[in-house]
């Protein structure tokens, strides 16, 4: 066990036992102690000029503060590491750190850091005791950029949107800045939430009823209404036509501790005034779309006509 200086015992503290080599040989050790050091397996070198003064596993963390390390001051956390610090809950995990660099600095990426230089960084960027972490706009836009997967990019977007970590003029601003440089996902999740989606899942049952030849125009999120005025709950989807309501029943997106008796309130409030609910799984429209389309399809055909019956009136919301 070596009984570090006091200077560096205090910098290992606050470092989460992560040093430099600077910092270690500011400290008064030479490269040959270090090198014995890690070849005896008391430290760890985690990467280049980057050393762990303690062995095992590093955590989430650790890792985090080993790459701001590596990469210096002016690196900021962004991705899907950054998404990961804020407490995204659907977005990717990954062992690796991904910061940003101005264009200048020739650190490379490198075990598990990945570095992407950047003209600007974000000028919104949160300050902590170690890094820099890009606003949730900024990091969402630089997540989706590197993932090939629609269905994920949506479940980002739609929680940066619905759970307030950003809103949609941020988002947009990124988009904008990030130009045409592998954003086509983030752009078509983007007007889909813009267009009132309000989660992955909905975003699916969309595309999937899009190519039905049978079905009407299907407002989506609309604002409900009785003859009386008064407000009815919004399904996620309504033709008024036949007085169908589209609901994606999905613990992981709506559910809380009492989501299940909201969903019967919901349900019994809407049917005792005419309209049918249908309701899918996410799991249903994501390895059924046909199922689900063919039973949209033929629920509205038995009930065409029957939406001028009920006391509901439907109106897509300002914008959507």
């Amino acid at each position: 066990m070596v009984d570090h200086p006091p200077r560096l015992a205090e910098v290992a503290h606050r470092q989460q036992d992560l040093v430099t080599r600077a910092q270690l040989l500011e400290a008064g050790y030479d490269d040959m102690f270090i090198y014995r050091q890690t070849r005896r397996g008391r430290w760890q070198r985690v990467l280049p000029a980057t050393y762990a003064l303690v062995t095992g596993v590093l955590t989430d963390e650790q890792r985090r503060i080993s790459a701001a390390l590596y990469a210096g001051r002016s690196a900021q956390l962004t991705g899907l590491s950054a998404l990961t610090w804020y407490g995204f809950r659907y977005s990717p995990r990954t062992t690796d750190v991904h910061l940003l660099v101005p264009h200048s600095t020739s650190r490379k990426s490198t075990g598990h850091v990945l570095v992407s230089r950047a003209l600007s960084l974000d000028s919104k960027a949160r300050t902590t005791a170690h890094y820099p972490v890009c606003s949730p706009a900024r990091a969402v836009v630089d997540a989706a950029r590197d993932l090939s997967d629609l269905r994920t990019v949506r479940a980002i977007v739609a929680e940066a949107v619905q759970r307030s970590f950003t809103d949609l003029a941020a988002l947009d601003e990124e988009i904008i800045r990030a130009r045409r440089s592998r954003t086509a996902l983030i752009r078509k999740a983007f007007h889909e939430v813009t267009a009132g989606t309000r989660s992955a899942p909905e975003a699916e049952l969309r595309d999937c009823l899009a190519g039905s030849r049978l079905l009407p125009a299907i407002i989506w999120n609309p604002r409900l209404t009785t003859d009386e005025g008064h407000t009815l709950p919004t399904p996620d989807g309504y033709l008024a036509e036949s007085a169908l309501a589209l609901e994606v029943d999905s613990r992981e997106y709506h559910f809380s501790p009492d989501g299940w008796a909201r969903t019967l309130d919901r349900h019994n409030e809407l049917s005792r005034l005419g309209v049918m609910i249908l309701h899918f799984t996410p799991a249903q429209i994501r390895r059924e779309p046909q199922r689900v389309r063919r039973t949209v399809e033929q629920a509205h055909a038995s009930r065409r006509g029957l939406g001028a019956t009920v006391a509901v009136h439907a109106a897509p919301v300002a914008g959507c």
